[in-house]
């Protein structure tokens, strides 16, 4: 299996049981719908995952779990979501004992670390493992910007760090990023509601939260814009756009995870202290739900066009 930062790598929900355990029929049903799709990665234990609510012996069997079913086809991703820095060691070399083939970074939890400890940090982790690393920058949620210059210190002295997870938000940044590295730093978009955008600008790839209900509309409208078949996939990313936005809210995680169950990929089953959606905000994002499935597109044939 060859290793590219590139495709389609769903942020995996975690599926639980109403007992509270790990359910890994249903993990395993929507990794096998994932596939099928297309897909070029799996990331497991990010905030779709519900990584902070995780034990280590979980998010173990969830990589053992997603690597059998991969069947190396397709890299195995963990998210890396630590307080500190021997913590994200300990969990990078877990990650890779347990068979996962690459790394998802975040910056330090809880503490706002200045550049220069970020820095610090990432470098830290990085030198533990040979793994390839993502770097996911995410100031909107974390209040922690991984700049253009704390990037270019980091590429010269770890050659395992290949990718950003942009979700700043700022779509210029693709340009950005672009115009700097190159090809040396690939991208993956992580913000579904600028996907095409991000993809139309050079995006190597997206990171995305909605495929783990609609998989194969999501990698259509990867395969479609990287092969300039635009009006296509616009025509397909309209439709998409108000299940997109679901992601994008607070309560991320119960939305998908209601969407998942609309198309038979999962249950809204949930870790407290999350709890199901109910009430007014139910009904709205399931009327959101209901009308894309009702107005769900005849998808162009689009796996002949995946790298």
């Amino acid at each position: 299996m060859e290793f590219k930062w590139q495709g389609v790598m769903p942020a995996l929900t975690t599926k639980f049981k109403g007992d509270d355990t790990l359910d890994l029929e249903y993990f395993e049903k929507n990794i096998a719908a994932q596939l099928q799709a297309g897909v070029s990665g799996l990331i497991l234990g990010g905030t779709l995952g519900e990584a902070s609510t995780l034990t280590n012996d979980e998010k173990i069997t969830l990589i053992k779990t997603a690597t059998t079913c991969a069947e190396g086809k397709v890299p195995v991703i963990m998210n890396i979501a630590e307080q500190s820095t021997k913590g994200a060691v300990t969990a990078a070399r877990t990650a890779k004992q347990s068979g996962a083939s690459g790394l998802m970074l975040l910056p330090p939890m809880r503490y706002k670390a200045t550049s220069r400890e970020t820095v610090a940090y990432f470098k830290a982790v990085a030198a533990a493992t040979d793994l390839p690393i993502l770097i996911y920058n995410n100031p909107v949620d974390y209040g922690i910007e991984v700049t253009l210059d704390m990037f270019e210190e980091l590429l010269k002295s770890c050659p395992n760090i290949g990718a950003v997870k942009e979700s700043t938000r700022d779509i210029s940044n693709v340009t950005r990023i672009k115009n700097r590295f190159g090809d040396r730093l690939k991208i993956l978009t992580g913000v579904d509601t600028l996907a095409l955008e991000s993809l139309l600008m050079g995006a190597d790839g997206w990171v995305a939260g909605l495929v783990c209900a609609f998989p194969v509309e999501t990698v259509a409208i990867y395969a479609l814009a990287r092969a300039g078949k635009v009006a296509e996939a616009v025509e397909l990313y309209r439709w998409f756009l108000p299940l997109l936005e679901l992601d994008i809210n607070p309560q991320l995680v119960q939305n998908i995870k209601l969407a998942e169950v609309a198309t038979g990929l999962g249950s809204e089953a949930v870790r407290p202290p999350r709890l199901p959606l109910e009430g007014a905000e139910r009904k709205r994002v399931l009327g959101i739900i209901e009308r894309g499935l009702r107005e769900r597109p005849e998808v162009p044939p689009y796996k002949d066009l995946l790298d």
